[in-house]
């Protein structure tokens, strides 16, 4: 395939993707809805997963896909809505309702504030303020505002240990603490770069860090993985904190993020190629990570594979594997004369094994794949974010450095 053909290929992808955060987006607020697909879920909206649809717009706009006025006022929207929502220590749900702005439990005692479900909206939102702060300077102050209320310290009951939950019925009752490895990164570098509510930086060297599921060392398919559990995990542990964050010659502790990264994506494709499962498709098709699946929404991995294959899983990875991620496409390009297309970019997953096509869509899936394809593409969520001061203070408290120059 040619250079034209590929970039229309990643035009017609981005372009569709994000359809759903435009197109599919909740009338009345503006935020992206959780799932498509689902009837009772329509009023559903999510926090997480509207922070990766501000990006998705951004990079949109950028592309030409949007008009820049349009994202602006698409995201002054959200902001509108946000500014009348219940907070809890200044951050919010992981599910609110569209049309009310009602908190949505996520579950029994998961009826207040999610501290990872905020950093990735305000991930989005910090995005967003670089990218208008000359153009609509207030929307920008608006931004601030929503930034500046975060409590990061209030999610945290000791120094060195931050919550993902906090409830004002229910206090910590869920006793989920941020460590290990997984998504969550990006929430303890907002944390320590908040101008108003700081995390103490033990929160994250003897939090985060001082866990057995963080570091790993082990050599799968001989492919050494600096960090994370056994294979490596669902990939959207690569994608998540990464549409913000730059992971190029990003390092703390002896660790290079790019590496971890580019290590996790290529154990999961070179588990499809191996296929021990012996699953239908496997090869051309790569890509395991938290989807829908013919029974419902699991978190598949090399460890944990049932034969379903996510397309936002390769083509988010498309930074750190451009030729398999580029070859993927492809693949699910013309998989079965196009039936992966769905009104909103690829449907979430497949199993070609059990003969089974998702009818959703994910906002925590589709935004991946715009933002990422245009960090490989053009860097440029990567340059915004990280041009943010308060970014480079949160990295600077925690000692990250970065060789190429992205964090000061």
């Amino acid at each position: 395939m040619g250079p034209v053909r590929t970039s229309a290929l990643l035009d017609r992808v981005q372009r569709e993707t994000l359809r759903y955060f435009t197109d599919f987006a909740h009338p009345a607020c503006g935020m992206a809805r959780e799932r498509s697909g689902t009837p009772d879920m329509m009023d559903t909206v999510t926090t997480g997963g509207t922070g990766f649809g501000v990006m998705a717009m951004i990079a949109g706009a950028a592309r030409g896909f949007i008009a820049r006025g349009e994202a602006a006022e698409r995201i002054a929207l959200i902001c509108g809505f946000l500014e009348r929502l219940p907070r809890y220590r200044g951050a919010f749900a992981h599910w609110i309702n569209g049309n009310s702005g009602e908190t949505v439990a996520f579950s029994a005692r998961d009826d207040g504030g999610d501290i990872v479900e905020t950093a990735f909206l305000m991930m989005g939102l910090l995005t967003a303020r670089e990218y208008v702060k000359s153009s609509e300077p207030a929307l920008a102050q608006r931004i601030d505002a929503l930034w500046h209320a975060v409590d990061w310290a209030g999610y945290c009951p000791t120094p060195n240990a931050m919550m993902w939950h906090w409830s004002p019925r229910h206090d910590f009752a869920l006793a989920l603490q941020l460590r290990g490895w997984h998504e969550a990164l990006v929430a303890f570098v907002l944390g320590a770069g908040s101008p108003t509510h700081p995390i103490d930086v033990s929160t994250y060297q003897e939090g985060w860090k001082n866990s057995p599921s963080f570091r790993n060392g082990r050599v799968y398919h001989r492919i050494r993985l600096p960090l994370g559990p056994e294979l490596g995990g669902p990939l959207f542990f690569a994608h998540y904190s990464f549409m913000g964050l730059d992971p190029r010659g990003l390092c703390e502790g002896g660790i290079d993020y790019f590496a971890q990264n580019r290590a996790q994506a290529r154990i999961n494709r070179t588990h499809c190629i191996a296929n021990p499962g012996g699953f239908a498709g496997y090869g051309a098709a790569w890509g395991l990570t938290s989807c829908d699946g013919p029974t419902g929404y699991e978190a598949f991995s090399p460890s944990h594979d049932r034969g379903v294959i996510a397309p936002t899983a390769a083509l988010a990875s498309m930074p750190y594997l451009p030729d398999a991620s580029l070859a993927a496409l492809r693949h699910f390009d013309d998989y079965e004369g196009g039936a992966l297309w769905g009104p909103h970019g690829f449907f979430d997953a497949f199993s070609q094994q059990a003969g089974w096509i998702a009818p959703s869509h994910l906002a925590i899936n589709q935004g991946p794949i715009v933002a990422m394809i245009e960090n490989h593409r053009s860097g440029l969520l990567w340059r915004l974010f990280m041009s943010a001061s308060e970014v480079q203070t949160g990295l600077s408290r925690l000692g990250f450095t970065c060789s190429s120059g992205n964090v000061a």
